[in-house]
């Protein structure tokens, strides 16, 4: 076999057909158009000395093969030039089938993988299930910002502020609160928006790239996120997150309240100033979303089974099956996507990262007479309102309170009255309520890795408020390092190892 020809091989193994662009050499070199002129306008000699193929959207990609053969070379003598001896896992268990579950499984199956996905209760039967549907890229502020350790307390005694808590739970929740608050300074902010807009900045994207070819690419609509103030002051009085944002990458427009009439009628009167940031999108359904991504799954030939992990069996420092209470699944690879409740297995494979449940709370407005063009967060209620399929879905508060206790009272009152305030106007048949935990870490990062004890073992859980966001995304990257495909990002900040 000629140089080229190994070249190409190895090609066609390290560089998967990939409509997001996270190709290793095709993104720098692809040639769709050359100073506005096609492919096939590109003289001869412009392509001499490089490899020719054509990836699945029918592009033709060109590859300087002198390059390449060095890059060949090279992986023979160092391994990781090219990602080899990487573990490339043949047959796959997924644990947890939300979101990051589900994506991780659909990427890993396209990879060529043979993957089984178990869950407790099945797919989408959790926090996938009752969010508030955003695809919100320009989420990268975390809660914990400088000053906040300041008016937590305030807000905490204040009824009508949107943070609660079980104060039974302060004594086990205390530990967590120290370093969580501790994240709050201005460079430690700076750093977690970095990694937020790394996770988050292209998820309509990533979520376009995940859906194609499946059912649930009909629930996505693409558009824009609103915040909705009172008045340019209470949008003024948020400058440093908009100024972060900005400094980030993302685009969005201030719109006045006539502006914002003209953007959504449905909104005219409801706020004096709104924030439009672009290149958004709501889910419209999120628990069917998760539900037909699993169908698809299914359809493919993945094996979908109803069980609960109870830990791994173990020989030569790998994990060898998947202890179930339905048996032992035996597999070469696992990937722990559990949520909130991924902590303790994590904690036993030497990950240090704590992780608490934020309760988050939603109340669903069946058949209502106000259909809103795009999702809304109420700046003031720190809460969202997004349009649902024959629904609207207000969701929002933080309550700290474990996972044991069943919901509280006060987070669905004060949604209530929240509503009533922005749509007094607003009629429907009947409502629904929902309480879910979404995973938050110490530092406001997911953990999204292999284990540090198991090194066949990863996980990919703790994504707080942005777990739907952030989800496919998180999946193509562990079905990258499971492949031993590129990952053409820094995932330090992410690590199953690190201190937070």
């Amino acid at each position: 076999m000629s140089c080229v020809d190994k070249c190409r091989k190895q090609l066609a193994i390290r560089l998967p057909d990939d409509p997001v662009g996270n190709r290793r050499f095709d993104r720098p070199i692809e040639h769709r158009k050359v100073e506005g002129r096609s492919v096939a306008d590109i003289p001869d000699r412009a392509r001499e000395g490089r490899i020719e193929h054509q990836n699945s959207n029918g592009a033709r990609v060109f590859h300087h093969a002198p390059t390449l053969c060095l890059f060949w070379v090279l992986s023979r003598v160092h391994p990781k030039v090219w990602g080899a001896g990487v573990p490339e896992y043949q047959n796959v268990v997924v644990i947890g089938a939300g979101i990051v579950g589900v994506s991780t499984a659909i990427w890993l199956q396209r990879q060529g993988v043979a993957v089984t996905l178990i869950d407790r209760e099945g797919p989408a039967s959790g926090t996938s299930y009752g969010n508030a549907g955003i695809l919100a890229a320009g989420a990268i502020v975390p809660v914990v910002t400088p000053g906040l350790w300041k008016k937590a307390p305030g807000m905490l005694l204040n009824p009508g502020q949107p943070l609660f808590l079980r104060w039974s739970y302060l004594p086990q929740l205390f530990p967590f609160l120290i370093k969580y608050m501790r994240n709050g300074s201005p460079a430690r902010v700076e750093a977690i928006a970095t990694a937020l807009h790394t996770l988050l900045g292209d998820s309509p994207d990533q979520h376009q790239a995940l859906t194609e070819g499946t059912d649930a690419a009909d629930l996505i609509r693409p558009g824009s996120y609103l915040y909705g103030y009172t008045d340019r002051g209470a949008r003024d009085a948020d400058a440093y997150g908009w100024d972060l944002r900005a400094e980030k990458g993302a685009t969005f427009r201030d719109l006045d309240s006539d502006a914002l009439a003209a953007y959504d009628p449905a909104l005219k009167g409801r706020f004096g100033h709104a924030v439009e940031l672009v290149h958004h999108g709501v889910i419209v359904d999120p628990g069917l979303y998760v539900l037909k991504l699993a169908a698809h799954f299914e359809a493919q030939g993945g094996t979908i089974s109803t069980a609960t992990l109870t830990g791994f069996r173990r020989e030569n420092g790998q994990a060898t099956a998947a202890q179930t209470d339905q048996g032992d699944i035996p597999a070469d690879g696992f990937v722990v996507t559990t949520g909130v409740w991924s902590q303790a297995l994590a904690k036993s494979l030497g990950v240090e990262v704590p992780v608490e449940s934020e309760r988050g709370y939603h109340i669903e407005f069946h058949r209502p007479n106000i259909q809103l063009k795009g999702s809304v967060m109420v700046a003031k209620g720190k809460f969202a309102v997004s349009p649902m399929e024959g629904r609207m879905r207000a969701a929002g508060v933080v309550e700290f309170g474990g996972t044991k206790a069943g919901p509280s009272k006060a987070p669905f009152a004060l949604l209530r009255k929240n509503i009533r305030e922005i749509f007094p106007d607003l009629e429907f048949e009947n409502t629904s309520e929902w309480m879910g935990h979404r995973p938050s870490t110490s530092d406001s990062l997911p953990v999204i890795g292999p284990s540090p004890k198991l090194p066949n073992v990863y996980f990919g859980y703790g994504h707080q408020h942005v777990g739907l966001t952030g989800g496919p995304k998180t999946g193509r990257w562990l079905a990258q390092m499971m492949t031993g495909a590129a990952v053409n990002e820094d995932l330090s900040a992410y690590s199953p190892a690190r201190r937070s």
